[in-house]
């Protein structure tokens, strides 16, 4: 069995109308005029019955292509749909691709200038430093070569004084009959330098060099006192003088370095380091005796609020308590106490009262009634007790014990043993509960 096509030329077909089988076939003019044979009869029942099957087997190829180009469009709809979602996915991909490579990208710049400014920190730090070194080397040369011309000065001071006051003394020790004395000014002269130089070994080894100091300079003085009699009995005053000078002028001025050395080996201060200390002394003082008057000034406005207080306390007790103010200023006074302090107060409340302070008989009593009402209340309280709800363990289902029956007992009421008795486990937890409850209360009413 064949059907006709769902489109002819691209264009749905028309449902054809079932009419004379013969209207396919063409008209009879289009026919040859021929003799009609003998046909045999038309069973019209088939004949209708393969129409409603071709009619139904149209309709039904029909219905599928529509519903196959319903499905066709649904799915290019929804190819369309996501494409158009998937172009959106991978637009915000991209852009947030693009985003996070740019803040990449800026993190790694920020990393760059980060590293670059501490190299060039550390370069600046580095920098800082050698300069620092070779300030400090410079200091240190600086220092080394004056403490070197410092020292060849004072030798060379030291030689030339020696030059100048030794003719002076070689004059005055010399005789004609002793020229073995000519001696005794380098003994002098000599003495005196061998004697700074062990006051010079003391310092390096660090033992006391007082009195090396002391002996040279008392040979100094020795020399200017021969020079300066000596130079007034033969010579002018100028040269006593003059050579007098050089005598104590040459040990001094050594006498001057090697104290210098000492005093940079013990890292002695400075007269301006001294007064830069007794300044800050002064002021360390100063502050600390302001920040004790504060402190007295703060303790004594606390003790006089303190003192307000206690006042304000003892009025207040005096006027709401006078029973016992009165007694608690009888038991101070047999305690040795000048006010009523706390200790007293708490113990003239417990001879009275014996409770803490601010319990009394009265308070006790208004507490334990106060319990009770709101006991009752609470078992009045719906939410604790439901209402209209007897409890089986409390209702009158047994007679009351050593009752007399009656002769003639009226229905419905009961009879001894027609109920089921507690179970002696209930009897023990029921006594249990009534003990627990008592102890409860009798604790409430202690408190």
């Amino acid at each position: 069995m064949t059907t006709s096509p769902p489109q002819v030329n691209g264009h749905s077909r028309p449902l054809p109308v079932i009419t004379d089988w013969q209207a396919f076939l063409g008209t009879p003019a289009e026919q040859p005029v021929v003799e009609p044979a003998p046909t045999p009869a038309v069973d019209l029942v088939a004949q209708a019955e393969a129409d409603a099957i071709r009619t139904r087997v149209y309709a039904e190829a029909e219905e599928r292509r529509i519903k196959a180009e319903a499905e066709a469009e649904a799915l290019k709809t929804k190819a369309v749909e996501e494409a158009r979602k998937q172009k959106l996915a991978n637009d915000k991909a991209e852009a947030r691709a693009a985003e996070e490579q740019a803040a990449r990208n800026a993190r790694i710049a920020e990393s760059k200038a980060k590293q670059e400014e501490a190299g060039r920190a550390q370069a600046r730090a580095r920098q800082a430093e050698r300069e620092q070194q070779e300030a400090e080397a410079a200091s240190v040369k600086e220092v080394q070569n004056a403490d070197a011309s410092w020292k060849y000065f004072a030798v060379a001071f030291a030689v030339a004084c020696a030059v100048v006051a030794l003719p002076v003394q070689m004059s005055a020790f010399w005789h004609r009959d002793r020229p073995w004395m000519i001696s005794a000014p380098f003994m002098l002269e000599a003495g005196a330098w061998v004697v700074l130089r062990g006051a010079a070994a003391a310092v390096a080894a660090h033992r006391p060099h007082w009195h090396f100091r002391l002996i040279a300079w008392l040979l100094a003085f020795i020399s200017a006192g021969i020079n300066l009699w000596h130079g007034l009995a033969a010579f002018d005053t100028a040269t006593a003088v003059g050579t007098a000078f050089a005598s104590l002028a040459g040990p001094g001025v050594w006498d001057l370095h090697e104290h210098g050395r000492i005093q940079k080996r013990d890292g002695a201060l400075t007269r301006r380091q001294r007064r830069a200390e007794r300044k800050e002394a002064q002021k360390q003082a100063a502050a600390k005796a302001a920040q004790e008057q504060r402190e007295a000034a703060r303790d004594e406005a606390r003790q006089k609020a303190m003192e307000a207080i206690e006042k304000r306390l003892a009025e207040q007790r005096e006027a709401e308590f006078p029973d016992e103010w009165k007694y608690a200023l009888k038991l101070a006074v047999a305690m040795g106490e000048i006010t009523v302090t706390d200790a007293v107060w708490d113990r003239a409340w417990d001879d009275l009262h014996a409770a803490p302070p601010g319990v009394t008989a009265n308070s006790i009593s208004a507490r334990n009634a106060a319990a009770t009402r709101m006991q009752r209340v609470l078992e009045r309280d719906p939410s604790s007790t439901p209402s209209k709800v007897t409890n089986a363990q409390r209702g009158a289902h047994l007679p009351p014990a050593g009752s007399k029956p009656r002769p003639k007992p009226v229905p419905p009421r009961r009879k001894r043993g027609d109920s089921t008795p507690f179970h002696p486990a209930a009897k023990r937890l029921a006594a249990d509960t009534a003990r627990r409850s008592m102890t409860v209360r009798i604790n409430d009413d202690a408190r």
